[in-house]
């Protein structure tokens, strides 16, 4: 399988990964990663060795799709690193959320930790509720369109901006709002509902803003893969 390339040139990649692969082997499985399906297209990479990830400057879950950005080069990767680490890079994400977002905009502001009850999973805390192993996570978001499906079930279209880069953030935030995504098996509430036809959670990382080393910016954008397209087609408008 080749991965499909929005952007390259003598330092940089920018891969729009599929759904179902994951950037890193996960258990004992033996099934395809990017790592290794980039290995296997871009060879020279793994001069960057194991300890800067073979130039695979951040990751998406599994079953998140959208942009991936690769450094060809010690040195870019160390910058793109900083740059994440300093909250330099713009990111935004599509999704669909079960339910009526309310505020057609808004800020979630949490702790995020390890959920006791499941310790697969991150969960929200307030402000306040500070303790060891907790962290700040903050995500932006703007309502897209409400929408119906057939069955006239509640769906929001989302785009989220997080500010901060914590695991499952974006997944554990939506379920902070009592909206988890579509299609999402780990945060998904008992007896959610899922649209027809999607066969995996409905979260697409859509845009990326980046600095680069000599002061310019670049923007990569990628478009709803089909998939998810097709989900979106059947449902209708239901603005109140």
């Amino acid at each position: 399988m080749a991965l499909k390339i929005l952007y390259e040139d003598d330092t940089l990649l920018v891969i729009d990964k599929p759904a179902d692969i994951p950037v890193w082997k996960e258990g004992a499985r033996q099934d395809d990663t990017i790592a290794t399906l980039l290995l296997g297209q871009f060879p020279e990479l793994e001069m960057l060795g194991e300890q800067r990830r073979y130039g695979i400057v951040h990751r998406l879950d599994k079953d998140t799709s959208g942009i991936l950005l690769v450094a060809k080069t010690k040195n870019l990767f160390d910058f793109l690193q900083e740059q994440f680490q300093k909250r330099n890079i713009e990111k935004r994400y599509i999704c669909l959320v079960e339910g009526r977002v309310k505020k057609d905009s808004g800020v979630i502001h949490t702790l995020l930790g390890r959920s006791p009850a499941d310790r697969r999973k991150q969960k929200a805390y307030s402000l306040t509720e500070q303790k060891q192993g907790r962290r700040e996570a903050k995500t932006e978001y703007r309502v897209l369109q409400r929408l119906t499906d057939p069955s006239r079930r509640f769906y929001t279209l989302v785009e989220v901006q997080p500010k901060t880069g914590r695991k499952h953030q974006i997944r554990a935030h939506m379920v902070y709002l009592d909206s988890p995504i579509a299609g999402d098996k780990l945060y998904g509430f008992k007896n959610q509902s899922i649209p027809e036809g999607l066969a995996r959670q409905f979260l697409h990382a859509s845009f990326l803003k980046i600095p680069l080393p000599n002061g310019s910016t670049k923007e990569f954008h990628s478009p709803l893969p089909e998939d998810l397209k097709r989900v979106l087609i059947q449902m209708k408008n239901d603005e109140i």
